[in-house]
């Protein structure tokens, strides 16, 4: 009985110091954890999509009654669509950040092929536009209680036509580029309101169609205003 009351005593020791050296490593880890979070930012924006327009003429695109190859317009429609962003703040200039964005409009072609073999003057193409980008992030001091912050990143832009309006024509992705200017108010540590503005340079789509391949450099403008929270 005696060896055994010694052996529960050794145990009970053993498992109080195991206790007290692991304390603070699961509170530091605990503590590290926590860190990494604070610096994570979840935000959902409401943003304009206002679009460019351009022309072309494509090498094999529509002809005239002469052969003689027409010049290609396209007009882009505006419309409203949705920001979702993720961020990592490491510190003020260093940050990093991933962007989904999603809006569906009109890519209104004039002509729509050739007129002398069957094509339409103008006709459009309906499809949902899908940006997938990552970029780095920089905050600049406080003016008040506003947090002003800039980024800028690349990705790509994916363009679906829709069942109905577009054409049956096929899926096609752009590489995509972008900065924004903006600024943040916190209400809560962990909630808040952010606006922003930003431009998307793209090549315009041409849903891989030689008619409608006009080679055009353009540009989306994105006025936006959302909330944001942080854990």
């Amino acid at each position: 009985m005696l060896n055994v009351s010694r052996l529960s005593c050794v145990w009970s020791v053993l498992f109080c110091l195991l206790a007290t050296l692991a304390a603070p490593t699961a509170k530091a880890q605990s503590s590290g954890l926590s860190k990494q979070l604070d610096r994570i930012d979840f935000s959902v924006n409401g943003i304009g999509e206002f679009n460019g327009t351009g022309s072309g003429t494509p090498k094999s695109g529509p002809v005239d009654q002469n052969g003689n190859p027409l010049t290609v317009h396209l007009s882009t429609g505006n419309t409203l669509g949705a920001l979702v962003t993720v961020r990592y703040i490491k510190s003020p200039f260093v940050g990093f950040e991933g962007n989904y964005t999603y809006a569906r409009y009109t890519e209104t072609f004039s002509p729509f092929g050739s007129p002398t073999t069957g094509g339409l003057p103008s006709a459009g193409v309906q499809a949902n536009a899908s940006e997938y980008t990552l970029g780095y992030v920089a905050h600049t001091p406080k003016l008040l209680t506003l947090q002003p912050f800039v980024s800028a990143g690349a990705g790509t832009i994916a363009f679906r036509p829709t069942t109905y309006g577009g054409q049956s024509l096929r899926e096609q992705a752009r590489a995509a580029y972008y900065y924004s200017i903006g600024a943040e108010d916190a209400i809560s540590p962990h909630f808040g309101f952010r606006a922003q503005f930003r431009q998307v340079f793209f090549l315009a789509p041409d849903f891989g169609q030689n008619y409608l391949t006009i080679l055009h450099h353009t540009s989306t403008f994105e006025p936006g205003v959302g909330f944001y929270f942080r854990f």
